[in-house]
């Protein structure tokens, strides 16, 4: 019997409804119908306050198959959630664009017990955005260089500053986009 089945009828033996189960489990009642309907796969602390708001152990929600979160089963889809997400912490250069790999490189440290090939995704993922940030502070220095070089004899043969700031963004966009699709694509063992 799935977690889903198991929940529905627990909470039917004891009379709640969703709403009251998710009121004595200080959860939302969306939460309760998601896992009810199998929309969603439960960290364990919410399993526990489920248990708990049912009066069960938390074993006997939990059952044999392995599909609450931190199982071998699905660990696979919760890492690639997570690298999913540190993809899109890379967006943040368009906030702090200097300093932004810093949030993706703090998510990547915090989070414990990752295969070595998400932790080795994560690691280029923030390469290629410190790299990416290096390259745009050359490409201002170019056009810096350009500027003062051809500045005094042609004016008009200066190069905007905006060019060098659009072409790096869009460059970075299509890198950030890159790696989102690795993470909807592979599977992280």
């Amino acid at each position: 019997m799935q977690l889903q089945q198991r929940l529905s009828n627990a909470r039917k033996e004891r009379g709640f409804t969703q709403e009251e189960l998710a009121e004595r489990a200080n959860l939302t009642v969306r939460t309760i119908q998601r896992i009810e309907t199998g929309d969603t796969i439960p960290r364990a602390y919410t399993i526990k306050a489920i248990a708990k708001a049912l009066d069960l152990p938390f074993e006997s929600l939990q059952g044999h198959n392995k599909e609450v979160v931190g199982s071998t089963d699905t660990d696979a889809a919760y890492t690639s959630h997570f690298l999913q997400l540190l993809v899109l912490s890379c967006f943040s250069y368009l906030l702090v664009p200097f300093v932004h790999f810093l949030l993706p490189l703090f998510l990547l440290r915090r989070r414990r017990n990752l295969p070595m090939t998400a932790i080795q995704f994560g690691r280029r993922l923030v390469n290629s955005q410190i790299y990416w940030q290096v390259g745009m502070i050359l490409l201002f220095f170019m056009t810096l260089a350009w500027n003062l070089m051809v500045g005094k004899n042609n004016p008009s043969a200066r190069i905007s500053y905006l060019s060098p700031f659009f072409i790096s963004y869009f460059i970075n966009a299509v890198v950030i986009a890159v790696f989102w699709n690795k993470t909807r694509r592979w599977q992280f063992s």
